[in-house]
């Protein structure tokens, strides 16, 4: 059995996946975390396969959406045929709620705070992270309208004190403390939405994700994810934390720096290849003529 398990391990077809977020247009760190992530996928002759993040209605835009395909393809991405779009799978995303819930490992949350709104956004971890304190944690007679979890924020109870541990693909060995280094996360938010930690495991549990490559700002998600695999009883993927583009202050790119978008890039007229070959370095001191 051990040894059928083992072969069966060691034939499983490489899944890959890139995730953009259309928040704004793409830009150069984007595009070398997914150029990674093609590359991942053809070196072990597997597949690639696109996702749309679009469950932040209130900043995705549909001209981010369009703009999608010409810039990603423009810089030499490929991906299979099939598209999953987040915004489509809200029943999905209900379904692993309640099986969250029907464990008790989850608790509805009363708290209105600022890291409540932030819940859609991927987390950027630069600088650490604020813990929820627990307000709504030991809370009794809280479960009302269980059935319904639109109407309510769902935080994760975390096992306080325990660590989280992992070998990184490309950065190495990884931990993390539960209460620690970080809290009580969301899993739902009471506009009607799924968290990010919530909807990506849902997804690359569906896509058979076999390895996620992404930036190395979300080392400390991987810590929250990994509890929800364990949660849902799913066989976690790999992952390959890529090192942060950062610009010539050494500050990182956000969707925000226009100049280093590649549409700015595109109409500059740079060489894509020259983007996947650049070192970290030459990358920062990249400026479209004129700029």
């Amino acid at each position: 059995m051990a040894c059928d398990q083992m072969t069966e391990n060691a034939q499983r077809k490489y899944i890959g996946r890139i995730a953009p977020t259309p928040t704004g247009y793409m830009h150069l760190g984007h595009a070398r975390t997914f150029l990674m992530a093609q590359q991942r996928a053809q070196e072990a002759a597997g597949r690639l396969f696109l996702r749309i993040e679009d469950l932040d209605q209130q900043r995705c835009k549909p001209e981010f959406v369009e703009a999608l395909d010409s810039d990603l393809r423009w810089i030499g991405l490929d991906w299979e045929k099939d598209v999953l779009v987040q915004s489509h799978r809200s029943d999905r995303y209900q379904a692993m709620w309640r099986r969250l819930r029907d464990g008790g490992l989850v608790y509805p949350c009363d708290c209105s705070r600022k890291d409540v709104s932030q819940a859609l956004r991927a987390p950027h971890e630069e600088g650490g992270e604020k813990i929820y304190p627990g307000t709504c944690r030991n809370k009794t007679g809280s479960f009302a309208n269980p059935s319904a979890p639109l109407s309510r924020n769902w935080r994760f109870r975390v096992p306080d004190g325990r660590t989280i541990a992992f070998v990184d693909e490309n950065l190495g060995a990884q931990s993390f403390v539960a209460g620690k280094d970080f809290g009580d996360f969301l899993v739902w938010r009471k506009d009607g939405f799924a968290s990010y930690e919530l909807s990506v495991v849902a997804d690359d549990i569906d896509m058979e994700v076999s390895e996620v490559v992404r930036g190395e700002d979300l080392l400390r998600s991987t810590a929250r994810q990994l509890l929800l695999y364990e949660a849902l009883e799913a066989e976690p993927p790999a992952f390959f934390h890529c090192p942060l583009v950062r610009d010539g202050s050494g500050r990182r790119l956000a969707k925000r720096d226009k100049a280093l978008g590649l549409r700015a890039l595109r109409a500059a007229n740079y060489d894509p290849k020259m983007l996947a070959s650049a070192s970290l370095e030459e990358l920062a001191r990249i400026r479209p003529a004129g700029d």
